[in-house]
């Protein structure tokens, strides 16, 4: 999907990056194995080799440490925590999520799927909500995750967010939305029967 926020963008970059080096290391490899297989060259006189054993053990060190770096840099980014503007809590029941804005006294209601034999002509079969979280674009944004019956976990890919949400434990996360939009994600860790049935808007 198309991203939706700053660190998605990143993780889109670092996605393209990551490929571009993998293509250029299967193309050499491919490349070499098709010379062994076709050239008649033999050296009678070859017993060892160290310049080119050395060049062949740092290059991929090398190379590792162009996918490393990045990595890292987006990996410490995500848990990177700002002045939030807005905390939203979401919490995870079998099989539908609840929301709390905490930052409004009882503002918190319960988000089911819409079942499809409910479903408007232009709603979205196992996507769509009854209840739709609001968040402000352009602003800090914290997510607080949890759950009170099995491991759930709150994702949307546009925004590259992913929670695990677990009984007993918060765990939060943040972002920001840059373009205002429908966003839509699934429960991504399989919590029991209805695991597929629990959509967030």
């Amino acid at each position: 999907q198309d991203s939706s926020s700053p660190l998605m963008e990143q993780l889109n970059f670092f996605h393209d990056h990551t490929l571009l080096i993998l293509t250029m290391i299967t193309i050499l490899v491919g490349y070499i194995m098709g010379m062994l297989m076709f050239n008649q060259f033999t050296n009678r006189f070859l017993l060892h080799g160290q310049t080119i054993e050395i060049i062949w053990t740092v290059l991929p060190a090398i190379i590792l440490m162009f996918i490393a770096f990045p990595s890292l840099r987006l990996l410490y980014l995500m848990d990177e925590i700002n002045t939030p503007s807005i905390t939203l809590k979401s919490i995870g029941h079998q099989w539908y999520w609840s929301y709390e804005y905490s930052d409004f006294l009882n503002l918190e209601f319960d988000s089911y799927m819409v079942p499809t034999n409910e479903l408007e002509m232009n709603g979205f079969r196992l996507l769509d909500v009854d209840n739709r979280i609001v968040l402000p674009m352009n602003n800090q944004i914290r997510i607080l995750v949890t759950a009170t019956d099995v491991l759930h976990s709150w994702t949307i890919p546009s925004l590259g967010v992913k929670v695990d949400a677990t009984p007993g434990r918060l765990n939060q996360i943040n972002f920001i939305i840059n373009r205002p939009g429908l966003f839509f994600g699934q429960c991504s860790e399989i919590c029991g029967a209805n695991h597929s049935f629990m959509p967030i808007v």
